[in-house]
């Protein structure tokens, strides 16, 4: 590709506002629609069903086939964000759920500490992933901007905010702890604890506005209990529907050398110890190249090395991902790596690598987790070999 048409595509395409945001909304919109015409909008009454079993103070995590085939695996607090949806008729609410996970990521996308076009980059890069979490009606994209927000603000000294989000993902479900990984980016530590405890409080009373004490800790048991459920659900190979579950790293070990046994410690320690080694440089935390990197980290590690993770938990990765190709000098080898990436990641379940690929291929080896799995250890590597220090400066427009 020449000059002249990189130049081209990177002005009419990848950096074109317009067309990101229509994209973005566009294909997710269509997604929802398709889902409700199709009647595949079982996690959205899950989901609904949440706020109704809360305010009536039953079992939030037990089975209800009546109301739905799967069970509810969000906490206490995600009845109240849910409550509005649920006070509507069921495909209104459908759609304005998706409407507003799309909307809510797409603000915390803009307020990176980065290039207007950067963002305009990631909204067109991660608009076909989003559409797949779409399809499924799930939270993922929220989950992913409250950790965006987190560290958004964290950079803008606004550790209030930071928490805010941080937290309020954490009690939705538990994937938001990953956000305090930007802890140490944090130039008030203490007040990043403080109000990690404020919220924190906050959040785990806040249900009692419609709930009883007791019916409240009940609740958190439950969930307890019904995650430590699902993890052994995961970690099965004949389980019902299991080829949708353990998209991960975990997975993929576990299915390409057939380990029904594995204890997922023998991938998670040295997976622990190798992110833990990316705080290693402290003379660079200030550096916003190097917190970036970390962010991107964070995204991947959150969705790669976690048993629960499905398709749709790839929204989460993928800005990631897209992130961490914005932030290299681009040369011909990296666009090539990163397409091969991209493509393998985000169309690995369509039938653009065709349906026998995904039935024979992907699922059961879960292959979408391995290009993000080679990314991340890209990062690590350059880490700590300071490459992030030839990272193009975030606010540098590169066409």
């Amino acid at each position: 590709m020449s000059n002249k048409t990189r130049m081209s595509w990177t002005r009419n395409v990848l950096y074109n506002e317009k067309l990101g945001w229509s994209l973005w909304f566009g294909l997710s919109l269509f997604a929802a629609l398709q889902a409700i015409g199709l009647h595949e909008i079982n996690n959205f009454l899950v989901y609904r069903h949440v706020y109704v079993h809360l305010i009536q103070q039953v079992n939030l995590y037990l089975p209800y086939p009546q109301e739905h085939y799967d069970v509810n695996l969000y906490g206490p607090l995600f009845g109240l964000v849910i409550a509005p949806f649920s006070w509507l008729p069921v495909n209104m609410g459908a759609v304005l759920w998706v409407l507003f996970n799309v909307s809510f990521l797409l603000f915390a996308i803009y307020q990176l500490p980065i290039h207007r076009k950067w963002k305009a980059a990631l909204v067109l890069l991660c608009a076909h992933e989003l559409m797949n979490a779409s399809s499924w009606l799930q939270s993922n994209a929220l989950i992913c901007g409250c950790l965006l927000l987190g560290f958004a603000y964290v950079q803008q000294a606004k550790e209030g905010r930071a928490l805010f989000f941080i937290m309020a993902a954490t009690f939705i479900k538990l994937l938001g702890v990953a956000g305090f990984a930007f802890f140490l980016f944090s130039n008030k530590p203490f007040r990043f604890l403080a109000w990690a405890v404020l919220w924190s409080c906050v959040f785990f009373v806040l249900p009692l506005l419609v709930v009883s004490f007791p019916y409240l800790v009940q609740s958190y048991i439950d969930w307890y209990v019904a995650i430590l459920a699902k993890q052994q659900k995961n970690d099965s190979l004949t389980a019902p529907n299991v080829l949708y579950q353990n998209v991960s790293v975990l997975g993929m070990v576990r299915r390409i050398f057939y380990l029904p046994k594995m204890n997922d410690l023998f991938v998670l320690l040295p997976a622990f110890a190798s992110f833990l080694s990316q705080f290693l440089p402290v003379r660079d935390y200030k550096d916003l190249r190097y917190r970036l990197y970390i962010l991107c980290s964070v995204l991947l590690s959150t969705v790669i090395f976690n048993s629960s993770s499905e398709s749709p938990t790839y929204i989460v990765a993928m800005p990631g991902l897209c992130l961490w190709y914005l932030l290299q000098p681009k040369t011909k080898a990296v666009n090539i790596f990163f397409g091969v990436v991209f493509f393998l990641t985000t169309f690995s379940y369509s039938d653009l690598l065709t349906p026998w690929f995904r039935e024979h291929v992907a699922k059961p080896f879960s292959v979408k987790a391995f290009p993000s799995f080679v990314v991340w250890i890209v990062i690590l590597v350059q880490i700590h070999k300071k490459q992030f220090l030839k990272a193009l400066y975030p606010f540098q427009l590169v066409l």
